[in-house]
């Protein structure tokens, strides 16, 4: 096969469509896949999706990746009086995060939008601004949809509804994570409130009354903690959709290395925790809530 990289890729995906060996509804190699595969750079796999994409032979479906077939809606035709496309902002961001759902955030770009659309790039910009203030409106679209609610009374109770909101919203979105800053914090209008409870459930407290900025740093560092863990589960999302193996899976799989190190290394506590078969159960809610108990119980000691 001739021409460029992504174009070499897209008729090798376009092949094994055409031959049947990807059949409609088929999950299509990811990016990473592709980059790994073909040796490319990321925006040269992205490109090659976008290809297929354009020929609507895939699409990207929430939460399982790139699959085979045309994308489950029509081309939009429908135009206003003065010539532009019938759109809307909710809906061009929810094209963004169902195009981040399925593959992350490196497949997003306004090209792909519109293509998927059926607009022009520049019709986009109207409703929604560049990337960038795109990428905050889906954020602020995807904290939505999980509501505070009533924040109990008890500090300890209303941190943890906080903090169980985030681990949701993170695992229904898994390119939010990663979409959030931390040091340079985004202005999402969903999330201010977030913050906004948890200092209101410490600032029953003398400690914060006094120390402003170890109300604030408590706030931060309960966020990053959440968001944390959910980046390890981004990534590990990715891994198994690239390879089709599972963290345990994984695991077993490199016990004899691991054993082989630890008994080289003389890591005596290792070799402790590991005798008479013990199997770690890898389970990332099980670790949010674990770390997420250690998290209140220093706070705890530090509020008496």
């Amino acid at each position: 096969m001739r021409g460029a990289p992504y174009q070499v890729i897209a008729a090798e995906l376009r092949r094994r469509i055409e031959a049947g060996e990807l059949l409609p509804g088929d999950r299509v190699p990811s990016t990473r896949a592709l980059v790994r595969d073909f040796g490319v750079a990321m925006a040269t796999a992205t490109k090659a999706l976008q290809v297929l994409q354009a020929d609507q032979l895939v699409h990207p479906a929430p939460g399982v990746g790139t699959v085979v077939g045309p994308p489950p809606r029509s081309r939009r035709t429908a135009v206003s009086p003065d010539g532009v496309p019938d759109l809307n902002r909710d809906e061009v961001v929810r094209m963004g995060i169902a195009i981040a759902d399925a593959e992350g955030l490196a497949a997003l770009s306004m090209r792909r939008i519109a293509a998927e659309l059926g607009v022009s790039t520049m019709a986009l910009y109207r409703y929604v601004g560049g990337k960038d203030a795109l990428v905050v409106q889906m954020v602020d679209a995807a904290i939505g949809e999980f509501p505070l609610g009533e924040i109990p009374a008890y500090w300890r109770d209303a941190v943890t509804a906080v903090a169980r909101v985030h681990w949701a919203v993170y695992r229904r979105h898994l390119w939010l994570a990663s979409a959030i800053s931390l040091s340079r914090p985004q202005l999402v209008p969903r999330l201010l409130p977030h913050t906004d409870a948890v200092l209101q459930a410490l600032r029953g407290f003398e400690l914060f009354r006094l120390d402003k900025s170890a109300a604030l740093s408590t706030t931060i560092s309960l966020f990053a903690y959440v968001r944390g863990i959910a980046l390890v589960m981004e990534s590990e999302a990715q891994a198994e959709q690239d390879t089709g193996v599972t963290a345990d899976e994984w695991v077993t799989r490199q016990s004899d290395q691991l054993a082989a190190m630890i008994a080289a290394g003389n890591l005596t506590a290792f070799q402790e925790l590991l005798a008479d078969g013990f199997e770690y159960e890898y389970d990332l809610d099980q670790l949010f809530e674990f770390g997420l108990g250690v998290f209140l119980d220093g706070l705890a000691a530090r509020l008496r």
